[in-house]
């Protein structure tokens, strides 16, 4: 008999399997360390052979754990055959798992579970009550799922993101919500904003904000994929997207939809970046075109015999539709000359500077009232798709349009919504921006002939591009079309007034007056 218990005892081999993962349903369960002391205490309260201690860190909802796949093999193969388990919940939590354990048990190759905290014995009433376990672990699996579920459609329902905040934003604990993570969120609209100019491509980009310091949650370096989803996610320009539905985000927007659109049109389109020049460097090959022909001018650098060098600007004479006349050099000094004159003649003198933008501040101010009469107008455009909103959730609710119909015409609706409330946004800044920006091309022009004057070739060219277009040469001379306000400008004679507003006469002034309302309209 002693013989007998002896040769059983030996026989009894288990695996102590411990899981625990970071789902909401395994929260409340003890730790990993905790499971495994309490199966150890009760291995040697049985007197069982521990044969290996299996732990697990990953959800048991799914099929598919590894490490417990690997044990029920070792079992199979004959190293135990038993288990020892905080819960039968532990071993599974899907229909799988629980059925391929009830099947070992039925066939002999697992013929014992031992739990701490529930009593299994391989006998009919035994399997059935752990059925019945493996089967309240799923359901409360279920239940909770579709708990989160319904609680994630009343966040989106009331314009909250439920899950973890997307890049660029912070998740706030204490309120629930979600807000702007100072440092992430501009380098995310520099992101939108490179791309949506065409001259990247999605490699090229990563490298660029990559190298601003843009980095992921574990401060890892963004992949190309990364700059893909981001770039098409519409969380950024207000618009919750969830499971293919639109919802309107109560989260402050980091870029405009236009913006965003402009990045679509990109995308799709493929773009790529512009060719670099390998060739040599000069300052305005490409810019002129010639008046005559309409071919770009070309350069060239000459040496002369006492070793300076020189570079002259010509036309390239290749079209084939007409035989250009033109056959002067012009050299670079000449054109940076004249380039400097053109930029003096859109340049203000401070004393009219300075009175223009003492009245750009007193318009300003005016303003202000009418421009919250289209703001009302908008919301009440917002408040009429609310209402649309509303009644179509009511059909959906009726029956009267399937899922597909519903979030369809859904989401055309909360686009439209969308629009509208960057156009109140835009319109609010429009109205205080554009002031500012009618200020800063005054300044810009005030401080056109200290630019001039500046031993910066690049920078004379640059602001020759902000002023100007379709820029020509003829005969040694440079020719252009001054580009919105600066063609009013260089028209106008403000330019020319200099004369302090104390010693022009009331009615030079006057005329002046009439004449900086008039441009600025313009």
């Amino acid at each position: 008999m002693t013989n007998k218990n002896k040769t059983t005892n030996q026989t009894r081999k288990f695996f102590i399997y411990a899981r625990k993962s970071t789902d909401t349903e395994d929260r409340q369960v003890r730790s990993i360390g905790d499971q495994i002391s309490e199966l150890q205490e009760l291995a040697k309260k049985e007197n069982l052979e521990v044969v290996d201690i299996i732990v697990e860190k990953q959800t048991a909802k799914k099929p598919g754990r590894p490490m417990f796949a690997d044990m029920l093999k070792k079992i199979e193969a004959g190293e135990a055959t038993g288990i020892l388990a905080w819960h039968p919940d532990r071993l599974a939590r899907n229909s799988i798992d629980g059925g391929q354990i009830i099947y070992l048990v039925d066939t002999g190759i697992i013929q014992e579970l031992k739990f701490p905290t529930f009593w299994f014995d391989p006998t009919p009433q035994g399997k059935f009550m752990l059925s019945i376990a493996f089967g309240q672990s799923k359901y409360y699996v279920d239940n909770l799922s579709e708990n989160i579920k319904r609680g994630h459609r009343q966040k989106l329902k009331n314009g909250l993101w439920p899950q973890m905040a997307p890049l660029g934003y912070l998740n706030n604990r204490e309120t629930k919500q979600i807000y702007l993570d100072e440092e992430k969120a501009p380098l995310i609209k520099k992101t939108f904003e490179a791309y949506a100019s065409g001259n990247h491509t999605l490699k090229n980009l990563r490298k660029i904000i990559n190298g601003l310091g843009l980095r992921g949650r574990r401060d890892g370096l963004l992949s190309v994929s990364n700059f893909q989803y981001l770039l098409q996610n519409p969380f950024y320009y207000g618009i919750i997207r969830y499971n293919g539905e639109f919802y309107n985000g109560k989260h402050e927007p980091i870029i405009t939809k236009k913006l965003f659109d402009e990045c679509q049109e990109v995308m799709k389109r493929k773009s790529k970046p512009q060719k670099t020049d390998k060739m040599k460097f000069f300052l305005y090959r490409g810019f002129f075109h010639c008046a005559e022909c309409g071919f770009t001018i070309t350069a060239d650098r000459k040496i002369k015999k006492s070793g300076k060098q020189y570079v002259y600007y010509y036309c390239t004479k290749k079209n084939p539709n007409h035989v250009c006349s033109q056959n002067v050099f012009t050299r670079e000094e000449k054109i940076s000359s004249q380039i400097k004159k053109e930029i003096q003649k859109v340049s203000l003198s401070d004393d009219c500077a300075d009175w223009m933008l003492a009245e750009l501040e007193k318009e300003q101010k005016e303003k202000a009232q009418s421009s919250r009469f289209f703001a009302q107008k908008f919301q009440e455009e917002i408040k009429m798709i609310d209402e649309k909103l509303e009644k179509l959730m009511n059909a959906y609710l009726e029956s009267v349009l399937n899922i597909r119909e519903y979030q369809e015409v859904k989401n055309k609706l909360v686009n439209q919504k969308q629009v509208l409330k960057d156009k109140i946004t835009a319109f609010e800044q429009k109205s205080v921006n554009r002031f500012e920006l009618a200020a800063k091309f005054i300044k810009t022009s005030k401080q056109a002939k200290i630019i001039a004057l500046q031993k910066n070739p690049e920078g004379i060219q640059d602001f020759l591009k902000k002023i100007g277009s379709n820029f020509l040469i003829q005969n040694q001379n440079i020719s252009f079309l001054p580009r919105g306000a600066w063609q009013i400008l260089s028209k106008s004679a403000l330019c020319a007034r200099s004369a302090p507003a104390e010693r022009r006469s009331r009615k030079a002034n006057t005329a002046q007056n009439a004449e900086i309302v008039k441009w600025r309209r313009e």
